[in-house]
C-alpha cells in the first residue's frame, strides 16, 4: 500500500510524537513545529526532522536532500557545540509501520541531539531578568573564539559585496510581496526596500572595507536568543543555518545583529546596544556599528517573512499569533529603516488644516509609536472636553502665549518621558514659531535625544475646504475653523531655520500616499546616516 506525501508526513509525525517509538522509553514527547522542521523533545534527547518542502531559499523536497542537510547540520553545529549533535538517525518504514530499527525502507532522517536543560536558554533567562553584562560577555567570548577559528576565503568573502547581499534582500522582498496588506503595509514595505537599496548604493565602500578587514566568515547565521544556552558550566550556541551557505557566509556584524535585534524585539534595547558595543570592543571591530542597523533591519524583515510563511501553513494551529508576530517584526524593521536604533522624537508640524493629526495617527500606526497632540494637551491642561469646541469667551486665555508655552512644555515632557519605554514618539503640533521650535531643539539636545521635523503643506483652497468641513463634524479636537484662518496663517513663521534637515511633504494626495512619502524620505536620510547617530541633531 502506498501513501501520499501528506499522509506519510502525518503518519511519521504521529510515530515521532509517541513515547513508545523510542528505545529509551521517554515518559512523554513534546512536539514543536517551525516553518521548516518538526522538533520532538523525548528527554534526554531531541529529534529534529526536516519538512519535505522547497521554499526557494531552502530545498528539503527529497529524501537525499534531507539526509544531506541532516549531516550538514551536525557537521556545522559541532563547530560551536561538539557534544550536543550526536547523529543523523534513519527512520524506516516496515510492514507494521515506522521504526528506528531496520529492516525496512528508509523514509526519512532525524537529527539526534542531547537535550539542553530548560530554564537556561537566553530567552528564558531574559524573561526572569537574569541577563546582564556578565552573561552577554560570555556569549561574546564564545563567538570571538568561534570567529577566530574560521578562515576567510575568497569564496566566502564574495558574499559580503553589495551585489551578493542583494541576492538575499531581493529574495526577501519578493517572498514578502504576497503578505503586503496583511502582515506588512505597502508603505512600510516600500520604505524598507528603499532604505536597503539606498544603503547599498551610498555605502558601497563600507561593505568592501569589511571584506578587506576579513569580517566576512562562515558564521552561525541564525543567532537568536533561543539558540543560546547558558549554565554555570557552559555556553552553548546551537542550531546554525545548514540549508543555504550564503546565509552563513556573512559579515560577523550581520551575525551579531540578529541577537541584538532579538533583544530589541523583546523590549531590551539596552542589552542589544550593550551586546554590540562590547562585541565591537572584544572583536576589535570599530566599524561594526556603522553597518549594525542595516543588518538589524535585514534580520527583523527575515523574521517577519518567516512568521508570515508559518501563518499560512496548514499544520499551523494558531495562524493569527504568527501574523501578529510577523507584523511586530516588520514594524521593528521599519523603525530601523527610518531611525536606526536610537530613540527619536518625530515632529509632525505645519499650518492649520494641513492634516497633522490624521498623518500623525497613521504614522503612529505604522511604527507602533504613541502620539502626543498639542490640541489634546492644551484642552487637558485647561479642563476643556477634548471633543468640545472651546467657548469663545475662554479662547483668549486658553490660546494665550503663556498657555501655549505651558502646552508645548508639557507636550515635550510627556514625549521625553515616554521615550524611556518606547523607541520613538510622535508630536502632533503646529510649532508655528521659531521660539517653540528652538525650545524643542534645545531640550532634545540636553536630553541627548534625536529629533526630526516633518512639515506638512497644502494649498490655501484645500485648507479652506477642510476647515469648512470641520463645522459639519462631531468629535473634532482642534478649535481652529475657517474664521480663524487669516489670523493663524499670519502667525505662522515658516521653519526656514530648520533647512536642510527639514522634511516637507504635501498633503494634497491621499493619506496613504502622504505617509508613504514621509517614510521614504526618512528612510533615505537614514541610509545616508550609516548609523552615525551619536549626535542629537535634526536629521
Amino acid at each position: 500500500m502506498t501513501t501520499t506525501p501528506d499522509r506519510q508526513s502525518q503518519e511519521l509525525t504521529a510515530f515521532l510524537e509517541s513515547p513508545a517509538s523510542y528505545s529509551h522509553k521517554p515518559t512523554e514527547v513534546r512536539a514543536i513545529q517551525t516553518h521548516i522542521s518538526w522538533v520532538f523533545i523525548a528527554s534526554p534527547f531531541v529529534f529534529k526532522v526536516k519538512k519535505p518542502v522547497n521554499l526557494g531559499f531552502l530545498d528539503f523536497s527529497t529524501l537525499e536532500k534531507r539526509h544531506y542537510f541532516c549531516q550538514r547540520e551536525i557537521e556545522l553545529n559541532r563547530r560551536l557545540c561538539p557534544e550536543i549533535y550526536l547523529d543523523a538517525v534513519p527512520v524506516y518504514q516496515t510492514d507494521s509501520g515506522f521504526s528506528f530499527k531496520p529492516p525496512g525502507k528508509i523514509v526519512d532522517y532525524a537529527v539526534k541531539m542531547k537535550e539542553l536543560p530548560h530554564g537556561c536558554f537566553l530567552n528564558e533567562l531574559l524573561e526572569k531578568n537574569l541577563v546582564g553584562e556578565k552573561e552577554i560577555n560570555r556569549v561574546i567570548s564564545t563567538l570571538d573564539r568561534f570567529y577566530q577559528a574560521e578562515t576567510p576565503t575568497s569564496k566566502i568573502e564574495q558574499w559580503g559585496t553589495p551585489e551578493k547581499l542583494k541576492i538575499s534582500t531581493d529574495e526577501n522582498f519578493t517572498q514578502v510581496e504576497p503578505f503586503i496588506g496583511n502582515t506588512i503595509s505597502p508603505a512600510a514595505f516600500e520604505a524598507i526596500r528603499h532604505y536597503t537599496n539606498q544603503f547599498y548604493e551610498l555605502n558601497e565602500n563600507l561593505f568592501h572595507e569589511r571584506i578587506q578587514q576579513h569580517r566576512v566568515l562562515d558564521c552561525h547565521g541564525d543567532l537568536r536568543l533561543d539558540h543560546v544556552h547558558l549554565t554555570p558550566e557552559a555556553t552553548t550556541i546551537f542550531d546554525c543555518i545548514e540549508f543555504n551557505d550564503r546565509f552563513r557566509f556573512i559579515d560577523t556584524a550581520n551575525d551579531l545583529a540578529f541577537l541584538a535585534m532579538d533583544f530589541d524585539f523583546n523590549g531590551r534595547s539596552d542589552l542589544g546596544n550593550l551586546f554590540l558595543r562590547n562585541a565591537g570592543r572584544e572583536l576589535g571591530d570599530e566599524g561594526m556599528l556603522k553597518v549594525a542597523n542595516f543588518y538589524k533591519c535585514y534580520r527583523a524583515f527575515v523574521r517577519g517573512k518567516v512568521e508570515s510563511i508559518q501563518a499560512t501553513e496548514k499544520e499551523t494551529t494558531n495562524p493569527h499569533e504568527h501574523e501578529k508576530e510577523a507584523a511586530r517584526y516588520f514594524q521593528l524593521a521599519l523603525r530601523y529603516a527610518i531611525t536606526g536604533s536610537e530613540p527619536l522624537i518625530l515632529v509632525v508640524m505645519g499650518g492649520v488644516g494641513t492634516g497633522k493629526s490624521t498623518i500623525a495617527k497613521r504614522l503612529a500606526s505604522e511604527l507602533d509609536w504613541p502620539v502626543f497632540s498639542s490640541d489634546e494637551t492644551r484642552k487637558t491642561l485647561t479642563g476643556v472636553p477634548l471633543t468640545q469646541r472651546t467657548p469663545s469667551k475662554l479662547r483668549a486665555k486658553i490660546y494665550s502665549a503663556q498657555m501655549t508655552q505651558q502646552t508645548y512644555r508639557k507636550l515635550l515632557v510627556d514625549g521625553l518621558a515616554t521615550l524611556k519605554e518606547n523607541r520613538g514618539v510622535i508630536l502632533d503640533a503646529t510649532f508655528s514659531t521659531r521660539a517653540l521650535r528652538k525650545f524643542l531643539c534645545d531640550e532634545c539636545k540636553k536630553a541627548n535625544v534625536l529629533f526630526q521635523f516633518v512639515e506638512l503643506e497644502v494649498g490655501a483652497n484645500e485648507i479652506k475646504k477642510r476647515l469648512k468641513l470641520r463645522d459639519e463634524k462631531t468629535g473634532e479636537t482642534s478649535d481652529a475653523r475657517l474664521e480663524d484662518l487669516q489670523k493663524l496663517s499670519a502667525a505662522y513663521e515658516p521653519p526656514s531655520e530648520l533647512a536642510p534637515s527639514l522634511i516637507r511633504v504635501s498633503t494634497t494626495t491621499s493619506v496613504s500616499d502622504t505617509v508613504r512619502a514621509i517614510l521614504l524620505r526618512l528612510a533615505e536620510k537614514q541610509s545616508i546616516v550609516a548609523n552615525n547617530t551619536s549626535s542629537p541633531e535634526p536629521r
